[in-house]
């Protein structure tokens, strides 16, 4: 007779309650598990389940059941009730101490008297049916094909479960960053209105030329800057709609360069940088979108200059390797922080930090400068960089 569900046997054996997800099968069919310590029943079980479309984990004591619960997630367990050692009752009564493995569905197989007692027994174990043995095959195939079938239902919501979440994680952080924009775009725009509205409060205060003369030249500035922060949105935009139509041509290496670095110079200057080139002498020649390509190093120019302290080195090379050119962009600046360098290409990705330098700008120019290396069919990369210590950024381009 086989122990009773208080044996002592009961208490030497336990099943995890989780340990982890990689003891999971990696197998995508079902499993189901069947228990019986005769290897004819074992195999008969196992051509009956054949056409279900599922995996066959076969054990032949309660032991080695266990075992197997703790390596496969399982969709079914058929557990014969009268095994020496741990019978059936007992090996259910384990899985449904698990958290593990207390959802899987139970099919009792018994070949004794299955008197109301026994099937109370089983159902209290945790059992969802109780079969008399010999098993009919076609009940017995009708039972397995429900629980197989909800085991998929449930993996293919959690895998949408998972999806889900997923999505919402990127579209939270997509909101942030948006509102993290529009505090930094309402900033960006209020300073330059509010200034050439105090210059014209001025003006009207003082109407004398050299005023005039001092407010305009303020003025234009700001008007340039607001010009240039809406050219950028309305790119970003153009790009996202795929309205930006690249204007190819041949055209100098060379001249493009040095027409960024004409566009750039006032930035440098200003913060009495000092620019060093270092292009290839020969000529390059290459087709490409003169206009979009210039933006491209003139903004690289520009943002080496925001974010080097002043009087720091900002480097500039040029050179051909086989049917490519590839253009470098270093400085001696801040740095970018290692958490920030996987998304400083992100749109609205803007550098932490408590210097007033770094919070400059609205967060979409690398986005940009990205978008439009991609049109030429070429690659933008961060080639390395760490704080206080300057960035290498490296643009490469089909000739």
């Amino acid at each position: 007779m086989a122990p009773s569900a208080g044996s002592g046997c009961a208490r030497h054996h336990r099943l995890p309650s989780d340990p982890g997800g990689s003891m999971t099968s990696a197998n995508p069919l079902p499993n189901c598990l069947l228990v019986d310590d005769l290897e004819e029943n074992l195999l008969a079980l196992e051509a009956l389940m054949g056409d279900q479309g599922v995996s066959i984990l076969k054990a032949r004591s309660g032991e080695e059941a266990l075992e197997l619960l703790l390596q496969h997630d399982v969709a079914l367990a058929l557990l014969d009730v009268q095994m020496p050692g741990m019978d059936g009752f007992e090996l259910a009564e384990f899985m449904r101490a698990s958290e593990r493995a207390r959802d899987v569905p139970i099919i009792f197989l018994t070949a004794g008297s299955a008197d109301q007692q026994r099937r109370f027994r089983g159902y209290e174990a945790g059992a969802v049916d109780f079969l008399q043995k010999p098993i009919e095959a076609d009940i017995l195939r009708s039972k397995a094909r429900i629980f197989f079938d909800l085991y998929r239902q449930r993996q293919k919501i959690g895998a949408q479960r998972d999806a889900l979440e997923e999505l919402t994680g990127v579209l939270q952080t997509a909101d942030r960053r948006k509102n993290e924009f529009l505090a930094v775009l309402a900033h960006e725009l209020r300073n330059p209105i509010m200034a050439m509205g105090a210059g014209l409060h001025l003006m009207e205060r003082r109407p004398d030329l050299e005023t005039a003369t001092m407010v305009r030249g303020q003025m234009s500035k700001y008007v340039r800057h607001l010009g240039s922060l809406v050219e950028d949105l309305l790119d970003i935009a153009r790009i996202d709609q795929g309205k930006i139509a690249l204007k190819k041509e041949r055209l100098l290496l060379q001249d493009l360069l040095s027409f960024a670095v004409e566009g750039s110079r006032h930035h440098i200057d200003a913060a009495s940088h000092e620019l060093i080139q270092h292009v290839a002498p020969e000529p390059i020649w290459l087709e490409a979108d003169h206009a979009r390509l210039a933006q491209v190093v003139g903004n690289l120019l520009t943002n080496a200059a925001k974010y080097t302290p002043a009087g720091g080195e900002i480097r500039l090379s040029a050179r051909r390797e086989e049917d490519q050119v590839r253009i470098e962009v270093a400085d001696t600046g801040v740095g970018i922080p290692a958490e920030m360098q996987a998304r400083i290409f992100d749109l609205f990705a803007q550098i932490d930090g408590s210097n007033q330098r770094t919070q400059e700008g609205l967060g979409i120019g690398l986005a940009l400068v990205k978008q439009l290396v991609e049109l030429h069919g070429g690659t933008i990369a961060l080639k390395r960089s760490a704080p206080g210590e300057g960035s290498v950024f490296e643009v490469v381009v089909p000739l």
